[in-house]
Parts: C-alpha cells; structure tokens; sequence
C-alpha cells in the first residue's frame, strides 16, 4: 500500500487496469464503476507497459445518533435515536504525473441518522417537508463520494496541480467551503505562497435515495479563487474571491410552495482579507495562535415571499435589492502547555437593512467545521446541536483543550447566540422552530468533543491529504442547546444532538 514514486512509475495500458480493478474483489460494483471511468480520463495519456502498484482500502465507520427536541417541542416528532455502519471503499492510483481517485460509499442503519459530517441538516428538513420523497433519506443507501483525475505537471513545483471532478472542496475554517463536489480546481502549494482557482456546480448527490438536488444548488455555478503568502514563520495573510451565480426561477405569485421549490436567486460576491497565525494548526508550537477574517458580500439577489392560504405556502412576489453585507470572525487560542489549551472567539454575520440588503449569507460549500479548538478533532463553528449558519447572526465563544500525544484529545466549547436584527430571519441551523420578532437571544449551548485515537499507523501515508482522521479513532461529540426568548416562552428549555463514531480504516 505504499505510494509509487511519481517520478518513475509509468503510466499502464487500460486493459491492465480494468484486470487489475476486477481483481480487487473488495471493491463494489459502483466503485468498480466509477474507477473505469477514471481510467478512462486517463486514456489521453501516454501509456507504458510496467504495471504500477496500486492503493485501495475500506473505510468502517459505526455511527449512534442521539437528538431530542429539533423543533423545540413546538411540533409532533423531532426526536432521533439510531445507530448505522457506513462502508467507504476507496482506490488510488499514480502513473507519472497522472493520478485518479474514487470513493464508494454505503451506508445501512436502523433510523436516518447523519453518518456524514458533511450531510447537511436541510437534507431532513426537505425530505420530511416534501410532497415528494425526492429528497427523503433512506435508512441504507449507495453513493459515490468522490471520482476525480488529477494532473501535476503544468509547472515543476511538487505543491501544483489540477484536478477535475466530483472531489472534496475545503479551507482550513471550513467557512468558505468544505463539501464534495464536481469541479474543476488548481491548487500551488509552496512554502510561502498558496493560491487556488476553480470552478464548480453541483449536478447530482450520487445518492440512490435523492433523486433530486437541493433548491439551493439547482442551476448555482460557483467560481472561487484565492491567494495568500507567509510573511513570517507560521504567520500567513491573503485574500479570497468567491462568485456564485444562480439563474434558478422562483414560484410565480399564486403557486403553491413545495419545500422543493426556490427561495432565492441572484448574483453574489464575496470578498474576504484573513490573517492566520496556526490557528487552525493543532501541532502549532507557538505560544498564541490566531485566527482573523472579514469579508464583504455584495451583488442581487431575489428572495420570493409568500403567505399562508388553506394551509398552505402561495408564493405572492419577490423582494428584489442589492446586497451590501459583511461578516467576521476572530480568535485567539493560548496554547499553555503541549496538553492544554484554551481560547475565546468572535463571529458576526450581519443581519436586516431595507429589502435583507444587509443579510450576510454564507457561500453555500462550507461545513463550519475546523481544528479551532486546538486539537486534531473539527468542532462545528457555531454548536454541534445548533450547527448554525452565520447570517444574522452573532457568536461569542470560550473553549478549552486538551492532548494527550497522539493518543487522546478534548474540547469543551461554550456559545453565546444572538440575532443582528431581532426582527429577521437567521439562516439554517439544526433548530428547525420559529423565531419570533422583537428579541434578539437565540440562546447559549456547551459542547463536548472526546476522542481516543488507535493505531496510527494503519493508513497508507499516500492518503494523508486526502483523508482527514488517522487510521482508528472512537469520537464523542455532543452539544446540548438552551434555547433564549427568540424562540419564545412555550418551547423546551433544552435539546441536545450527540453522536459516537467509530472509525478504522484499512
């Protein structure tokens, strides 16, 4: 399973190829699948008569999921108790300066429970909503992850390359992007410079139980491109560009509203300036790490509106402006020894203005999650029950931190939530009640992330940049949420979301 050496591995015939994946016999028939066609991207290349060793493996992961209380008591349900195994096969291979990846998935369970860290909360919420089960979760499903093709010879430095098709997005604060999707993206990676540049547009969810993609993603391009350079020893400044073009149409007024149908298109930019300081680095030996970003969004947008009739949504019109928005986020983390850390942070998204000018609203990849506590875990940003988005919103965060080597680690994280603009809407969240007008507190959650790592050295060290945990783990994560006077006097004082993964990979 070790990596071939990129300089003298040659590429193979396909005929070779399509023996060697039927001979992998842990491989399933979707990944067999999506393996020829990346063999068959390759076909462009020059082939050679030597077979390269090749890399595969099997992801296992148990999840149990526990949440009480989404909708706040303020409707019937809202309570989930399951457990699931979820199969990851995957397969690597280097011929020169030729690479292809792919990654099946699936998934069975006793409930629909959220294997995923990257399954958004709106898969749910639109599913259940639905008068269609074109967005329904099934208990067990099949999926392809990942499939791309990879090319690292446009320049001679070791950090570029450029890959296209369906493959994981992601910046280090998991707030601009953090998702799998197709795309076309180049990324130079050196020591003191990086920068990336792409474009990318979500056609399916691979899903054998959603047929049908997110209201949000439907006709949506993305183009996204950043820059950034050390301008001293583990201290790094750039700039980020992100466009989103969605040219999807609203209900006209008069039809009714199905939970598949838009709510907003338009024209978007983002434009952001960040410093950081290892603040996302968990083997950061400086003293103080940090975390700094401010980003401006401007551009149209259309937001439909509606009203209730018969007890059902009819759309009525659009609210039609420019959008004139910002949102930060800063921290600080005192690293105090090599086990224990602690740090505050501070985010903001703002909220309101005339026709929701002024609603920041995030670019639609991001997942929140990072390595901000200071340990090799992601914590959600704003809650691992509340799983907030920033638009609307204000957080103030104090978290601790403790290592122990490579053995164990733990974050216990509190959050402060309040509104910008008590009369608006916030965005998703995993709170699916109400908000009411005139209050501001939308509550105060604790989380607590554990993890207990085994056998590091189990995973190919080929797959280090592209997988995110070691190879063998058991994980806590856990957040109980109480919610403040925006949600109103006749909701539960609390809900909780927590899951226990176990993960080993081979």
């Amino acid at each position: 399973m070790k990596r071939p050496d990129p300089t003298s591995a040659p590429l193979l015939q396909p005929i070779r190829l399509a023996r060697a994946i039927r001979r992998a016999r842990l491989f399933p028939a979707m990944l067999g699948a999506g393996m020829s066609l990346a063999g068959t991207l390759l076909a462009t290349g020059a082939w050679a008569d030597d077979t390269p060793p090749k890399n595969y493996g099997i992801d296992i992961k148990i999840t149990a999921e526990s949440e009480d209380d989404r909708d706040l008591g303020t409707a019937h349900g809202g309570d989930l108790n399951g457990i699931g195994i979820d199969l990851r096969p995957w397969a690597f291979g280097q011929w020169g300066q030729w690479s292809a990846y792919v990654m099946g998935q699936a998934v069975a369970a006793t409930d629909t429970i959220q294997t995923d860290t990257l399954q958004s909360d709106e898969v749910d919420a639109s599913g259940r909503d639905s008068s269609d089960d074109k967005r329904e979760p099934d208990d067990a499903y099949l999926a392809l992850r990942e499939f791309w093709v990879d090319y690292a010879g446009l320049t001679q430095y070791p950090g570029e390359h450029l890959r296209f098709g369906r493959q994981r997005l992601r910046d280090d604060s998991g707030m601009w992007q953090d998702t799998n999707i197709e795309a076309l993206n180049w990324t130079f990676d050196t020591t003191l410079l990086r920068a990336h540049l792409g474009a990318a547009q979500r056609f399916s969810e691979y899903r054998t139980d959603i047929t049908d993609l997110a209201p949000e993603d439907e006709d949506r391009t993305h183009l996204f491109g950043d820059i950034s350079t050390q301008w001293a020893p583990h201290h790094w400044v750039g700039l980020r560009l992100h466009h989103s073009d969605d040219s999807g149409n609203l209900p006209d007024p008069g039809e009714t509203i199905d939970s598949l149908d838009k709510r907003s298109t338009g024209d978007l930019t983002w434009v952001g300036v960040e410093a950081n300081g290892d603040g996302y680095n968990y083997r950061s030996q400086m003293p103080l790490n940090y975390w700094a970003s401010a980003t401006w969004l401007t551009g149209n947008r259309d937001r439909l509106t509606s009203a209730a009739v018969d007890g059902e949504r009819v759309a009525t019109g659009k609210q039609s402006g420019d959008v004139n928005a910002y949102g930060i986020d800063l921290g600080l983390r005192w690293n105090i020894d090599e086990q224990w850390r602690a740090g505050v942070g501070y985010a903001r998204g703002s909220g309101g203005g005339h026709d929701g000018e002024d609603q920041y609203e995030q670019t639609g990849l991001q997942s929140n999650r990072s390595n901000f506590t200071g340990t090799r875990a992601r914590v959600h940003r704003f809650g691992e029950a509340f799983r907030g988005e920033l638009s609307n919103l204000q957080d103030a965060t104090l978290f601790g931190a403790w290592q122990l080597r490579d053995d164990y680690d733990a974050s216990v994280v509190y959050h402060k939530f309040w509104r910008v603009d008590g009369d608006s809407d916030i965005g998703n969240s995993g709170i699916s009640a109400p908000l009411e007008n005139n209050s501001k507190d939308i509550g105060q959650e604790v989380d607590l992330v554990v993890t207990k790592y085994f056998k590091q050295g189990l995973l190919p060290a080929s797959m280090s940049q592209y997988i995110d945990e070691p190879s063998a783990l058991v994980r806590f994560r856990g957040g109980v949420f109480k919610p403040g006077d925006a949600y109103g006097s006749h909701v539960d004082s609390t809900m909780h979301h927590a899951f226990v993964d176990f993960i080993w990979r081979f």
